[in-house]
């Protein structure tokens, strides 16, 4: 699936995104979109349920007779929407996909214009320790970005304010695009920027920034907001036993079970006599956990069936692939794998 769409709590990061958009009065979305791009748009449509417009700008080449898709960078893809229809004429909020955040919007624009900005980067002060996971700004006191470092060494850094791909961009910027060309706003916009000495600017702002480019990343995400860490994210479902909460139509053998919280159990679920489920856990709508078997810190998508006996620890697990909290995937079928698990549906 398409980034955006991975779920949290039951909705897709973007939705997130919208809505936090819309409550600051940010009523006009483009999108650009390439993989899976029809999973994007056949939920969000034409953006009406958020009190929006969301607009749509594929990216992609035809191939062999086949159209695949080819994103042309994430500044290639902009000015490919402004030379269609002069849609970045005003002031811009760029944001990705694939992060929750709950960014100040208004005030982070305030800044913007305060300063005279014809570029801005929302940056967030990062531990000294993990800088080597981040693209690094380098400014001067006023905020005026003087360089850019990507991934380096603590020892290396020549800051700790990492770019969250949160951009403000005036109409100016996006006339310096070359069109027709497959371009980078990190590692080409953002440098000839710096290079003409252009009022450009990095804002240090305190707010929630949580990525999940990774599956190591959303593993951790979901653990994070089923402990309760993350604020307005309210686990859906009805609070049964503390730490415990329950979707419609469960079958849940509570006596016979152990199931210890947080634990969100979606609707249409099947938990059998014997099983064992320790949290935070997210078992999504239509699965089954069969009599034995044990889910530890884990995430089923809907649909999904363990089978009886098997032990799935800290995984994230679909109906036909699962994945460790490392990156490591196993398939449904493969003969070589311990697990068991399958298609609850069937």
């Amino acid at each position: 699936m398409p980034k955006p769409m991975v779920p949290i709590l039951g909705k897709p990061v973007m939705e997130y995104l919208i809505e936090h958009l819309a409550n600051y009065g940010i009523k006009e979305i483009m999108v650009n979109v390439a993989y899976n791009h029809y999973k994007i748009e056949q939920y969000f449509g034409d953006g009406h349920r958020w009190g929006v417009q969301i607009g749509y700008a594929y990216e992609g080449v035809r191939e062999h007779g086949d159209v695949i898709p080819k994103p042309f960078g994430s500044a290639g893809g902009m000015r490919r929407i402004q030379d269609f229809s002069g849609f970045f004429d005003e002031p811009t909020l760029v944001l990705c996909g694939d992060a929750l955040i709950d960014l100040d919007i208004g005030a982070a624009l305030h800044e913007h214009k305060a300063k005279g900005a014809i570029a801005s980067v929302v940056t967030l002060d990062v531990p000294r320790s993990e800088v080597s996971n981040y693209g690094i700004v380098v400014a001067n006191a006023e905020g005026q970005i003087q360089s850019f470092q990507e991934k380096p060494s603590p020892e290396e850094a020549q800051s700790t304010l990492a770019s969250t791909g949160i951009y403000i961009f005036e109409p100016e910027v996006i006339e310096m695009i070359p069109a027709g060309k497959i371009y980078d706003i990190g590692s080409e916009l953002f440098p000839q920027l710096v290079a003409e000495k252009l009022p450009f600017y990095a804002q240090k702002r305190f707010f929630n920034w949580i990525d999940i480019g990774r599956v190591s990343d959303y593993w951790a995400v979901l653990q994070r907001v089923l402990r309760g860490e993350v604020a307005q994210m309210n686990i859906p479902g009805r609070e049964v036993k503390p730490g415990i909460w329950v979707g419609l139509n469960t079958s849940v053998a509570w006596d016979q079970c152990n199931i210890q919280g947080p634990v969100y159990i979606g609707s249409s679920v099947k938990i059998e006599p014997g099983a064992t489920i320790i949290g935070p856990c997210w078992i999504g709508h239509g699965s089954h956990i069969r009599s034995g078997a044990k889910v530890t810190r884990s995430i089923l998508f809907e649909y999904t069936r363990i089978a009886a006996d098997m032990h799935f620890n800290e995984m994230i697990v679909s109906p036909n692939y699962c994945v460790d909290r490392a990156g490591e995937t196993l398939y449904r079928g493969d003969e070589t794998a311990q697990l068991r698990w399958g298609d609850a549906r069937a």
